[in-house]
């Protein structure tokens, strides 16, 4: 905090009580209450903490559920229609889109990182560049990926060693995800960006909407009923590619018909032209949050390895257990994604105090709802697992003993990701990163091969706690002990607004709007 308070000046009085409000337009709000009941913004920096990170945290628990329902709906539509073949060429074809998703996650939270701090501190128009260079960034890339995938998907299918028999049906459905992936992308940052301003509730109802029309026109495209062509595979894509379109196109408009912060216009749409300053911080923050996604998929994918020599039965109850933990986990996520918002606000407006009491806050809900859960599913487990498998399936004890070792791990995860959402509001990315790659490798892939010799099959159920223990210390005792408070992340200035501040003197001058 030291260090941000040295970068004010005695013409920044605003700043020393409080967040400097401006309008939908950028200019100066001087009260808290205006700035509060603007549409679609919630006031992250004032009012008690718990409801407040409650009141935010719930609509995108919401979203999170709607999207695996919506992934899991679509499956059922495909296995039924067109069979295991089917389901394969999807799976497929979804683990080269989580890969896309991984980056644009990355990029996604370092916007939405600048864009809260810039609200949270009053600079409007910093949220709206922030914004600009993101999408203009991360939708010029996707075009360009689009193309490269469409013309390059029999090759990418190739190198996955995608069974012979679905390689014709995971091509046809990848071409037409890759076709999709740049309104995709958009609706993802917009919906990312708006959750930096303090709306969690926008997303939430067109996350809704984007489900609801890839969940009803799967069917109708795949089998051709009614009125609409019979398309197979390719129509479960299409479906995903028009829920895209029309989901992205009604966030735009309702951005706009709602006037909310990251709206550009005029003047401001030279924002979307990618600032080489703000490109270098989008990466520099982005990357390491990509590569996060990435070390804990390819660390699952190697346990499922694991798993997989167990035989069948094991292999099918570990299937089950991941069902379950999706589901688990999502408390964590969703009072992650609030925790990031409202410490990069409060951090901006210089509320140091409120930002540790956000990280306790974090962690008691997430701990509470998470045992709750886990409860929950533990005492109705074998209800639960036979909609995955059959009551009389050996699989369904092997899987209550996997829940009864591995499920309590995510209280450990929850609480490691509210720490991580702490630091990462203020621009530490790599260290999580780091404490994540000793977590998931060395301590459980290890534990999980190494400890066979001690104690069995029970090693790999065991090395998730290990390793969630080790991830939470360190992350622990990074959040107490790190420097990741001395940094000050901000929205670089223009070009043209730095040659100026530097002509008149005013150094200052970069922490106020210009427009």
């Amino acid at each position: 905090m030291a260090a941000d308070d040295e970068t004010r000046t005695a013409s920044e009085p605003a700043l020393a009580s409080g967040p400097l409000q401006l309008d939908g337009h950028g200019h100066r709000e001087h009260s808290e209450h205006s700035r509060a009941n603007r549409p679609g913004r919630r006031d992250l920096t004032v009012g008690a903490i718990g409801p407040t990170l409650l009141a935010f945290a719930l609509p995108t628990l919401a979203s999170n559920i709607l999207q695996s329902l919506n992934g899991s709906i679509n499956s059922i539509w495909v296995g039924r229609f067109l069979g295991e073949g089917a389901l394969a060429a999807t799976s497929n074809a979804n683990i080269i889109m989580f890969l896309m998703f991984s980056a644009v996650f990355g990029f996604g939270m370092a916007a939405t990182i600048l864009i809260g701090q810039s609200v949270g501190r009053g600079d409007i128009e910093g949220a709206r560049r922030a914004f600009g260079s993101a999408v203009g960034l991360v939708i010029g890339g996707a075009v360009v990926i689009a193309i490269i995938g469409w013309l390059l998907a029999p090759q990418i299918l190739r190198l996955l060693a995608t069974p012979g028999e679905a390689q014709g049906m995971a091509r046809d459905y990848l071409r037409v995800i890759f076709l999709g992936l740049p309104f995709s992308m958009l609706g993802v940052l917009i919906m990312m960006s708006l959750r930096g301003t303090g709306d969690s509730l926008t997303p939430l109802w067109f996350m809704a909407l984007s489900v609801a029309i890839d969940s009803s026109f799967n069917p109708l495209l795949i089998d051709g009923i009614g009125p609409f062509p019979k398309m197979g595979i390719a129509g479960s894509a299409t479906a995903t590619l028009l829920a895209g379109i029309v989901s992205s196109a009604g966030l735009l408009v309702y951005v706009y018909w709602r006037d909310l912060p990251i709206r550009l216009r005029g003047a401001e749409l030279r924002y979307l032209l990618p600032e080489k300053a703000l490109v270098k911080t989008i990466l520099a923050k982005g990357l390491p949050m990509g590569a996060q996604m990435l070390v804990m998929s390819t660390a699952g994918l190697t346990m499922i390895g694991l798993v997989n020599r167990q035989g069948v039965e094991t292999a099918a109850a570990y299937a089950v257990s991941q069902q379950l933990w999706t589901y688990i986990q999502m408390p964590a996520m969703a009072i992650g994604v609030a925790v990031s918002s409202m410490a990069a606000q409060n951090i901006g407006a210089g509320k140091w105090d409120r930002v540790g009491a956000i990280t306790r806050s974090g962690i008691l809900y997430n701990s509470i709802i998470t045992v709750v859960v886990i409860v929950a599913i533990i005492l109705f487990d074998r209800q639960v697992m036979t909609l995955f498998v059959g009551r009389a399936s050996p699989a369904i004890e092997i899987a209550r003993h996997i829940q009864l070792i591995s499920s309590w791990t995510f209280v450990m995860f929850g609480a490691t990701m509210v720490l991580f959402s702490t630091v990462r509001a203020n621009g530490a990315t790599v260290p999580p990163l780091i404490i994540l790659a000793i977590a998931f490798y060395p301590v459980r892939l290890g534990f999980a091969i190494w400890g066979q010799a001690l104690i069995g099959s029970d090693a790999l159920w065991y090395a998730f706690p290990i390793g969630s223990l080790v991830s939470l210390s360190l992350a622990a005792w990074y959040y107490r002990y790190g420097r990741w408070r001395e940094q000050v992340l901000i929205v670089p200035p223009e070009p043209e607004a730095e040659e100026q501040a530097h002509g008149t003197s005013e150094p200052a001058g970069r922490l106020h709007p210009t427009g």
